[in-house]
């Protein structure tokens, strides 16, 4: 009994934490404002993440950029009864940083700081789908030192070396109320409470990983200009994760400690942080107005399997399947300079889903978004600019989404039932508890604000 559980709990728990591998879309204030676009334009230091082959068009000694953001996402699901619940609000703060050099006037180098993949979000402790998820706090950050080379005058080719890690701290729960008043009663232990009995605790930090960012950028003339990019996968391994079990009463601990107590162990767990192919063009009509197109597939589908292998030798090693499939972005984006100190952006972003209707998780919904975005960037003086973004996500919606959750204990007692060692009037009592499809509509929409700034010399 102790492998089923602390195998089963504890595998269902981490493979929550890193179901959708949220992607972050705002990362530059500046580019923010064009629909987050820069594949196929010249962006000086900031080129290092969007493509480093633009680097080598800088015509500066120096360039330094570095943007901070703020996205709170509002996400509500509606249950068939009607009832509604939504997440705590809960501020996510993406960043990245950025400084180049000019070493030749063909040959430029530099290094970056960016987060790739992030989530937060929070439902609460006693929500009816805490089975699948309570909280979840998901981080990545990627160090990028790059150099880029102009070998001709329209031709460039860059190349960046990512070191990455990331950390992980989710809540959720093992066990339902009625589950444990029916085990409660097998012990003749009364248990009649509301809040979820027993959570887990999921923390985790994974050793540094390693992949390259590639880039190559053409000017077909002095209007226009195509670019493409690839960023390799990258595997984060976390070898010394945590588990802990987290009881809501007394009376719960009394019940379920002798069941659950063995998920305070450690786990290795790993995933990938997918493949990210870019491609895109700029078009000048005329010398104040740029505009950009970007498409963009990220590479889900090497997301087919979660490996987990515990530390507990009692414990089995867990592969589950995932099957993700790969997913596309668009990006369409303009700037127009009013002045030589003040330009207007403004871009829009259609954002498709990996995840397929039936493998739906609340720990981060997943769903075709459209996201309006506007921009300024202010320019006090000639060699620094100030930059501001704001852009709303509007989540299409999916209805009669599923995913089947884990109770592990009722899972126990029907196996217990099977045995025959249970009364048989607690029969139906236990396939009542049994795990079922949660299912319900999702709908989901964020503000994200950016501020930024920029100099060079």
């Amino acid at each position: 009994m102790k492998k089923f559980i602390l195998s089963v709990a504890t595998m269902a728990a981490f493979t929550a934490a890193w179901a959708e591998g949220y992607q972050v879309n705002t990362l530059s204030a500046k580019q923010g404002g064009m629909g987050h676009t820069g594949v196929a334009q010249k962006l000086e230091s900031e080129s290092m993440f969007f493509n480093p082959a633009g680097m080598a068009f800088m015509d500066k000694t120096m360039s330094f950029s570095a943007s901070i953001n703020g996205l709170s996402p509002k996400a509500t699901i509606t249950l068939d009864n009607g009832k509604k619940y939504h997440n705590a609000s809960k501020v996510s703060t993406p960043f990245m940083a950025s400084v180049g050099f000019s070493i030749y006037d063909n040959l430029k180098a530099g290094i970056a700081m960016y987060i790739p993949y992030g989530s937060s979000i929070d439902w609460g402790k006693n929500w009816p789908g805490a089975l699948l998820n309570q909280s979840v706090d998901l981080k990545s950050y990627t160090i990028q030192p790059t150099i880029s080379w102009k070998i001709t005058p329209r031709l460039s080719i860059g190349a960046g070396l990512m070191m990455s890690w990331g950390n992980v701290n989710l809540n959720k729960g093992v066990t339902t109320n009625a589950t444990t008043a029916l085990l409660g009663m097998l012990s003749n232990k009364a248990y009649a409470y509301d809040d979820t009995p027993a959570s887990v605790n999921i923390t985790g930090t994974s050793q540094v990983c390693w992949g390259a960012n590639f880039g190559i950028m053409y000017d077909i003339s002095k209007k226009w200009s195509i670019g493409a990019a690839f960023r390799t996968e990258q595997k984060l391994k976390v070898t010394t994760g945590d588990a802990s079990v987290i009881y809501s009463n007394e009376a719960a601990e009394e019940i379920l400690s002798p069941y659950l107590n063995v998920l305070n162990t450690q786990f290795k767990a790993s995933m990938p942080m997918p493949w990210v192919l870019s491609i895109g063009t700029t078009y000048k009509p005329i010398d104040r107005l740029k505009l950009a197109f970007d498409m963009q597939m990220t590479g889900w589908k090497s997301y087919d399997k979660l490996v987990i292998d515990f530390d507990s030798e009692s414990a089995p090693d867990q592969i589950i399947s995932k099957n993700y499939h790969n997913s596309l972005t668009f990006r369409l984006g303009g700037e127009y300079a009013i002045t030589k100190r003040f330009d207007i952006r403004a871009g829009f972003i259609v954002d498709l889903p990996p995840v397929d209707k039936n493998r739906y998780n609340p720990e981060t919904p997943a769903m075709t978004k459209l996201e309006p975005s506007a921009g300024f960037s202010f320019r006090p003086i000639p060699n620094l600019s100030i930059d501001f973004c704001v852009l709303y996500v509007h989540g299409l919606g999916v209805n009669n989404a599923s995913c089947t959750y884990s109770d592990v204990i009722a899972e126990k007692l029907a196996d217990m039932s099977a045995a025959g060692v249970i009364p048989e009037n607690l029969k139906p009592a236990i396939q009542a508890v049994q795990a079922k499809p949660f299912v319900a509509d999702y709908k989901v929409h964020a503000i994200s604000g950016s501020l930024g700034i920029s100099y060079s010399f």
